[in-house]
């Protein structure tokens, strides 16, 4: 079905019956923390979807105004413009009691939140709507979810592309068709709630400079230190702490803040100290020297190997060398297949590998490639109701052997609906009724035979679907640009009684973070270097965005986990969904369905990984018994007991 009104009528948003106020910033770069806004836009309407009020306005940024080539503002068209802090209350008074709607919300609540707190105002935003998150739930038949493709879509006429003031008002209109979509499809929203936790100096953190060469062992008994050498220092020492962190580093060695079994050598004045890093030092064998004798060494560092030394390119990296870390034995569900297996990698245990096709995106094809698998579902996306757990695994599974998608949530790219033992009692199944969509029972999956998908017309090349541990190389386009940004979105069934938390880990080649700020989570969403990203697209949807340009020569391994907040477990959530592709707004290149065993509690969900020159993604779906913490620290992430 293709949505073409160009202007729905209001009464269609009598389900959503929220006050919207949609806004549009243009900034000076893409760092909240650091960059300034340009412009701004905020477009209100009332409940039923007509407008009530309008505001827009250039602004002076009091610094370089960045990619005019992309916004068009110069700074002599933004001469005269008022500072943030004169229109502050006035765009407050437009938010107040009102639901922040944007493509790509979060980016735009992060660069208001920042403004105003620079302004010493509160943002008045208590809950934000993103119609690109709101879009892939809705999953309409078009090639991306850009706001220009979105727009050609429903009907909304779109004239000046990067205009704050014309991107508001062409929201507006994608707005009111994806409502009214989300309505038809019995889609909840995905509102985010938007509790305070900006930083109230916002001094930019230059990013913590990771260590340039690579790790060359322990040190041994009466040698030297090399640069590399991974060391934590513990206790008290006469040299402050900072100024011993600043000195190794110089020197080109790697200061952790943790010890683990790649560690080189602990610092410490007193052994018996009872740490944690004393305790793990003895317990992995790491060396341990006193700060007079680490002083001493400091003199006479000798050379190391660099990442950006000649044999670079031919490092495989950690996926296929690093020892696993010290995690509990994880459970392997028995559905799991090998395709085209090359060597697993070492980290925690996963099944061989697959390698499969990417399909043409105009960019560079993969590799390494096999066929598309191909079956009597190719090209379809089924929805598995009801069941067991092991019975909606072994269901969602088959579907992937016919060739198909397993789907977690109805949606408009649903083609057809699989209803096993209790299924019937699913509310949803009313609305796929009403939608005409078909119904099979479970021996449908022994031999499908299928009719045209009723939405085939117009709609996008499906992506390729990855089994689990399956692997793609990724295609990037030559020169820095944005498919150099490469996202991964996790997504589930709606859950009331535990929430779900996606994190990403930059790790080097021991598998490790450099620095502890490397762990991305809800709390910390992006690390130093602004490389990875934490994205809250809703309470059943979150991204990581990985900037594949810009991570340095030692980040070998960038690895995605989810984890259940609360008493369930992962067996209880079902199975989670995951699409990759270059940029939040693009087409999405991979998608697979991960189905965890019963009792674990954190899983990894995707790796994105250097092979020699390139980079691959990997759909790991490896659970865990163990929560969120001990996977952090089995990484290198120094957390507190």
């Amino acid at each position: 079905m293709s949505v073409t009104s160009a202007a729905p009528a209001p009464s269609h948003l009598h389900d959503h019956a929220f006050e919207w106020a949609l806004v549009d910033v243009e900034t000076s770069g893409l760092v909240p923390r650091r960059d300034r806004v340009l412009s701004v836009a905020v477009v209100t309407l009332g409940p039923d979807g007509g407008q009530t009020g309008e505001f827009s306005t250039l602004l002076d940024p009091g610094c370089d105004p960045g990619p005019v080539h992309v916004h068009g503002l110069t700074r002599e068209r933004l001469r005269g413009a008022p500072p943030f802090e004169q229109v502050a209350e006035r765009i407050g008074a437009l938010l107040e009691g009102r639901v922040l709607v944007a493509h790509n919300a979060q980016f735009d609540y992060d660069f208001l939140a920042h403004e105003f707190a620079r302004a010493g105002l509160r943002l008045p935003v208590a809950r934000r709507l993103c119609t690109l998150a709101l879009n892939r739930r809705v999953d309409p038949p078009t090639d991306d979810l850009r706001l220009g493709t979105l727009a050609a879509h429903y009907g909304v006429p779109q004239v000046r592309a990067h205009d704050a003031l014309d991107d508001t008002r062409v929201l507006a209109g994608v707005l009111r068709a994806s409502l009214r979509e989300a309505a038809r499809l019995d889609v909840p929203l995905p509102l985010v709630a938007c509790p305070p936790r900006q930083d109230p100096q916002f001094a930019p953190k230059p990013p913590k400079k990771p260590c340039a060469f690579r790790n060359p062992g322990r040190l041994t008994a009466g040698g030297p230190l090399v640069q590399g050498m991974k060391i934590a220092v513990t206790g008290e020492t006469r040299t402050p702490r900072a100024d011993l962190l600043l000195r190794g580093a110089a020197a080109g060695l790697n200061m952790m803040t943790s010890v683990s079994r790649h560690t080189s050598a602990l610092v410490t004045n007193d052994p018996s100290t009872g740490s944690a890093k004393a305790r793990r030092a003895l317990a992995e064998g790491v060396p341990v020297i006193d700060e007079a004798a680490f002083l001493e060494l400091l003199e006479d560092v000798r050379a190391g190997t660099s990442y950006e030394g000649p044999d670079a390119g031919s490092v495989t990296g950690a996926a296929s060398t690093s020892p696993a870390p010290a995690v509990p034995a994880a459970r392997v569900p028995e559905t799991a297949e090998a395709v085209d297996a090359e060597p697993a990698p070492a980290s925690p245990a996963v099944p061989t590998e697959a390698v499969g096709a990417v399909p043409s995106t105009g960019a560079p094809k993969p590799g390494r490639r096999t066929g598309r698998p191909r079956g009597p579902l190719t090209g379809r996306r089924v929805l598995v109701l009801g069941g067991t757990h092991p019975e909606a695994v072994a269901a969602r599974t088959r579907v992937v052997e016919l060739g198909g998608a397993a789907a977690i949530n109805l949606s408009a790219g649903v083609t057809d609906v699989v209803v096993l033992d209790g299924g019937h009692a699913d509310r949803r199944l009313a609305r796929i009724t009403a939608l005409r969509l078909p119904v099979h029972d479970a021996a449908w999956l022994v031999a499908p035979v299928v009719t045209a998908a009723p939405q085939a017309d117009g709609r996008r090349t499906a992506a390729h679907v990855l089994p689990r541990g399956g692997v793609v190389d990724l295609p990037l386009q030559n020169g820095r640009g944005p498919a150099h940004r490469w996202t991964v979105t996790a997504s589930w069934a709606q859950q009331t009684r535990c929430e779900i938390d996606v994190v990403a880990f930059v790790l080097d080649e021991d598998e490790q973070v450099a620095f502890d700020e490397d762990f991305v989570f809800y709390g910390a969403p992006e690390n130093p270097g602004g490389t990875v990203r934490l994205l809250s697209d809703g309470p059943t949807e979150q991204t990581v965005s990985v900037d594949l340009v810009t991570l340095p020569p030692s980040a070998r391994k960038v690895v995605v986990a989810a984890a259940v907040d609360g008493s369930p477990a992962f067996g209880d959530v079902g199975a989670l969904h995951i699409v990759s592709g270059p940029g939040a707004g693009a087409a999405a290149l991979v998608q697979a369905t991960l189905d965890a065993a019963t009792t674990e509690r954190t899983m990894l969900l995707a790796e994105i990984y250097r092979r020699g020159e390139s980079w691959r993604l990997r759909a790991v779906g490896q659970g865990y018994d163990h929560g969120l913490g001990a996977l952090a620290r089995s990484y290198g992430v120094d957390i507190a007991d």
